[in-house]
């Protein structure tokens, strides 16, 4: 029998996760979902100016990722739960109601990426630099998300007498209907079971990959997709044992979680590119489209550089009185035409040379 220091300890859950204000309806899981989004591009586009890239970029590339990430994120869960929409008993039409929850990493961040790839090429910057500046700000935005599940009373784990477990309330919706599942009802106060919150260790792991992530860009300073590569890897292990202890329903292979194959088959793919990727960081000019035009194979035209001479001439290193390089001189390898001097001396040769000033 549970004691009850035990039961004291336990995390209650929200009374409800939805507020109306007239016919307007709030729901907590899409106000995590905003907020976390705006996280995102914030720190994330404060890591890409960091990076050599131009303020504003992040932005410009989430109206394209967001919306196709959106919309990846359900096509997955749907896919991966169609017997709840398309089976017995199912409504296909359920399966366009988003707000109800519903949306799988894995399509949103595979058809998020698509999104971001159309952006990227319109702007002519290289995708998997965005990749590393926006990953750590990514994983933070799942972890704030990760609380709207939390308000929804979903994604929980089995039944448990641990001090921290979680209070699935009894909710009651207006039509009367009562059950823990009812995203849109108000709690009656009834405890219908205590469980692991698995929502809680997924959002603690996640932040603690994220400082992970931080600390290896700041000591290594990764590049070339190889940060995101290990975003992907590190969310990868701690979802697969998180997985492992959910108890709501999903889809099974072989008695196994689908979520837990697909855990397991993407970190091997990220671990593969970490160590096949080129090394080392990318040129920061190499993040700065010119004018904003992509040239033709989606990469920004390299700058032209104000101090090359000008056709014709050769570019001369000077050297200042301690000897240093200090400017630089174009002289002209074409020899001037020979003149007639007044006082007849014909064939004289004459050499224009200008000089710049010294650069620091």
């Amino acid at each position: 029998m549970t004691s009850t220091v035990d039961v004291l300890a336990y995390i209650p859950s929200p009374p409800q996760g939805v507020w109306y204000v007239g016919p307007v309806a709030l729901r907590a899981y899409a106000l995590f979902i905003i907020v976390g989004i705006v996280v995102a591009i914030v720190w994330g586009d404060r890591r890409w100016v960091a990076r050599g890239g131009e303020k504003g970029t992040v932005l410009d590339i989430a109206i394209w990722a967001v919306p196709f990430g959106l919309i990846g994120g359900r096509l997955y869960h749907v896919m991966t739960d169609w017997p709840t929409y398309f089976g017995e008993g199912g409504d296909p039409v359920d399966a366009l109601k988003v707000w109800q929850g519903g949306l799988g990493i894995w399509g949103a961040v595979a058809l998020g990426g698509v999104g971001a790839w159309i952006g990227c090429r319109r702007r002519g910057i290289p995708l998997p630099a965005l990749g590393d500046a926006v990953a750590p700000a990514i994983l933070l935005a799942q972890a704030i998300g990760r609380l709207g599940n939390y308000f929804n009373q979903e994604l929980y784990g089995r039944e448990t007498d641990v001090p921290w477990g979680l209070e699935i309330f009894e909710r009651r919706n207006d039509v009367g209907q009562v059950s823990p599942q009812l995203i849109d009802g108000v709690s009656t106060v009834e405890v219908a079971f205590v469980v692991h919150p698995t929502f809680l260790y997924e959002a603690l792991w996640n932040v603690l990959i994220v400082i992970l992530l931080v600390w290896v860009d700041r000591r290594f300073r990764i590049g070339h997709g190889r940060l995101f590569a290990l975003y992907v890897a590190g969310y990868c292990a701690g979802r697969f044992w998180i997985e492992l202890m959910r108890s709501d329903h999903a889809s099974l292979i072989a008695g196994v979680r689908v979520n837990s194959f697909t855990s397991a088959l993407v970190f091997v793919a990220a671990v593969v590119y970490f160590f096949a990727a080129t090394k080392g960081r990318e040129d920061p000019a190499d993040l700065r489209p010119v004018d904003g035009e992509p040239v033709a194979d989606g990469t920004a035209p390299a700058e032209p550089d104000e101090t090359a001479p000008a056709k014709g001439e050769k570019k001369v290193e000077g050297r200042d009185e301690d000897g240093k390089a200090s400017a630089s001189e174009s002289v002209s390898d074409d020899k001037a035409a020979s003149t007639a001097s007044a006082g007849g001396d014909a064939g004289t040769k004459t050499i224009d040379s200008k000089k710049d000033d010294a650069n620091d």
